[in-house]
């Protein structure tokens, strides 16, 4: 497996949170790397289930080449849960993404994805084709993430997804006794290293960051966490006949949550795909920054006009 040497974190961009309600009432806590307006071409991202900003260094470094807008899904980093219980799926994570764009002023633009998000941004692509003109998909599938999990391991797909949907309905039972363990877990450098060096996670350039990722992320209800995630297992393989926007995938070796080779074989159903495949675990942003940034300048160059925007006021 690959080694990082730690080195000192760059000035870091503070994200800005502000609200944004969905279509169905909900109200979301968007992010953005902007503090304000920008000129930068704008990226939308469709962020890991439950995740939050400090899990992408290339998007938080003030050279980032993008502003990216995002949000944290129902129920998570101060976005509320819906009144109906039932409006949690990839479907209504989609509309929120449109939500987040309307009002951001965003007519189209690229998209990136991580994980659960690349789910998210393949739905938004068939659902709402005339708002992507590109797509970056970093360590996720598009459609049935649950049968691709497990695939270093060797486990058969359905085998791996009943596997996983079981782990998620106990988590989803056992909610408030783990919840309670889990809020009091102590999240410092010690905490951080062991993680990173125990092979679910690889070290990372900047531990100082992974502890702050980790620490939000840790902030979710492990029940209602739960539930997003079962929510999501329901969510198919979505048909890449129509995709007709640039897309690119970059899956992590080592990667027990989302198979590189159900990435390629994604890649290859979609005319001039590209997709790299790198030594990292499922958490990429974090691992290969450089990566990232590599890839999206790629998106960007191939996607030509990549921002269509803000609406005229």
């Amino acid at each position: 497996m690959r080694t990082v040497s730690a080195r000192p974190a760059p000035s870091w961009r503070e994200p800005s949170s502000y609200d944004v309600t969905a279509h169905d009432g909900t109200v979301l806590r968007a992010w953005s790397n902007a503090p304000g307006p920008d000129d930068r071409p704008t990226v939308l991202l469709c962020n890991g289930l439950g995740t939050n900003p400090w899990f992408w260094p290339t998007l938080l470094d003030p050279a980032c080449p993008v502003r990216v807008i995002s949000w944290n899904h129902r129920g998570t980093g101060g976005s509320q849960r819906p009144d109906d219980p039932s409006h949690i799926s990839q479907e209504w994570f989609a509309s929120d993404a449109v939500a987040v764009m309307d009002d951001a002023g965003v007519d189209a633009c690229p998209v990136m994805g991580w994980s659960i998000g690349v789910n998210t941004m393949y739905e938004l692509t068939v659902t709402h084709p005339a708002r992507v003109t590109g797509l970056l998909a970093v360590a996720g599938v598009p459609g049935d993430t649950f049968s691709s999990m497990l695939a270093p391991l060797r486990v058969p797909p359905l085998v791996a997804k009943r596997l996983m949907v079981g782990l998620a309905q106990s988590a989803a039972l056992l909610g408030m006794p783990v919840g309670a363990v889990v809020s009091h877990l102590p999240v410092g450098p010690r905490t951080t290293r062991t993680l990173t060096h125990s092979g679910f996670l690889l070290p990372v350039p900047d531990p100082a960051l992974a502890q702050r990722a980790i620490a939000a992320f840790l902030t979710t209800p492990v029940g209602w966490y739960a539930r997003l995630a079962l929510a999501s297992s329901l969510h198919g393989r979505v048909s890449l006949s129509a995709v007709d926007v640039p897309c690119d995938f970059v899956a992590g070796r080592y990667d027990v949550l989302a198979g590189a080779a159900t990435m390629r074989s994604a890649a290859e159903r979609i005319d001039g795909a590209t997709y790299l495949e790198v030594d990292s675990s499922h958490f990429l942003p974090q691992e290969r920054p450089d990566v990232v940034r590599d890839r999206l300048d790629l998106l960007l160059a191939r996607v030509g006009t990549p921002y269509a925007g803000p609406h005229a006021s």
